[in-house]
């Protein structure tokens, strides 16, 4: 697979990276821990070697999974992980970037990481209660500590990524980016292009539904997020269909899937731009990474910019409390 760089820190990783957080968390119920592990290695092997986590997916479970499943491959994978929360009997319990807990979630991540440096060390959301310099100067010294090799942001705004970026260089940006979430187009993508700042696209399949799999009959599990979510209401997919048809083209046109147009769309953006879709599935997986020999033309992105526009995406991606407050 080819590779890309992240930021101008030249971290080099695979065009395509595999989001592991579905694995333990989110979706309903964990997956088989062996099931994941033959997965993981499956996506090394298939040259990947960009994978996501954070200590909040299960909480705990998905590092010490992805530690386990990468732990043949060390100096050959790049491996992020998050840091912000608090973690009460095992559940999310509000912010915090603290410099002592950031500390703590280092040398907890790095045990169940099997690892002695985190290559890629986010803030998973903004904590309002510390400033950004102070998260940024403590990510500084854990790297002149030789403990995080780069420092990143997750749906941080474009004035926040500024502050921190003047105190420690940030590497990239994780944020959901997709062809029915282009929010970040308006002033995050400018400011990271202008800063040097790679961007890691979380949910580029839009969780499932840009694949062409979930029409508004689709049910979920229990504890599955999209149960939750505006935009997976029945009415809401019904709708959102139109972006499914408008991909469906160009996928009979070039012989390739749904999904593997949307993550081309997504990889056609920036060179500096790595999707990371997830997936519990083998063949989803060989699927999704095929999408990196997939090159829209410039005609063919001019008509899905001119044909998407004329689509109204129905439904906000998450509820207003979930904007506020989850690692999702």
């Amino acid at each position: 697979m080819q590779k890309r760089t992240l930021g101008n820190s030249k971290l080099d990783v695979s065009a395509i990276g595999l989001g592991c957080m579905g694995m333990s968390f989110g979706y309903g119920p964990a997956a088989d821990t062996r099931d994941m592990i033959a997965l993981i290695r499956a996506a090394v092997e298939q040259g990947v070697t960009f994978f996501d986590t954070a200590e909040v997916y299960g909480p705990f479970t998905n590092e010490t999974l992805v530690g386990e499943a990468l732990e043949p491959f060390k100096g050959q994978v790049t491996i992020a992980t998050k840091f912000g929360f608090n973690i009460q009997d095992g559940k999310m319990a509000g912010l915090n970037s603290r410099p002592e807990n950031i500390r703590k979630v280092a040398e907890a991540s790095m045990k169940r990481l099997r690892v002695d440096v985190i290559d890629l060390f986010y803030q998973h959301r903004v904590d309002p209660n510390v400033p950004i310099e102070d998260v940024a100067g403590t990510v500084k010294e854990l790297i002149q500590e030789g403990k995080v090799k780069h420092f990143g942001l997750s749906e941080a705004g474009a004035g926040t990524i500024r502050r921190a970026h003047a105190v420690q260089p940030i590497t990239a940006l994780q944020s959901e980016y997709s062809l029915w979430t282009r929010q970040h187009e308006r002033e995050i993508i400018p400011t990271i292009d202008e800063l040097g700042i790679g961007l890691v696209a979380y949910s580029p399949l839009g969780k499932g539904f840009l694949t062409g799999t979930i029409d508004d009959k689709a049910t979920f599990a229990e504890g599955d997020i999209r149960n939750t979510l505006p935009r997976y209401t029945e009415e809401a997919r019904k709708a959102n269909q139109a972006l499914i048809d408008l991909l469906n083209t160009f996928a009979d046109r070039r012989q390739a899937t749904t999904a593997q147009i949307a993550l081309a769309w997504v990889l056609a953006q920036k060179p500096w731009i790595v999707p990371i879709p997830g997936t519990t599935k083998l063949h989803r997986l060989t699927e999704n990474n095929g999408a990196a020999a997939i090159e829209l033309t410039a005609a063919e992105l001019q008509e899905i910019e001119a044909a998407s526009a004329q689509i109204e995406v129905v439904g906000t991606r998450y509820t207003e409390q979930m904007e506020k407050s989850t690692g999702l």
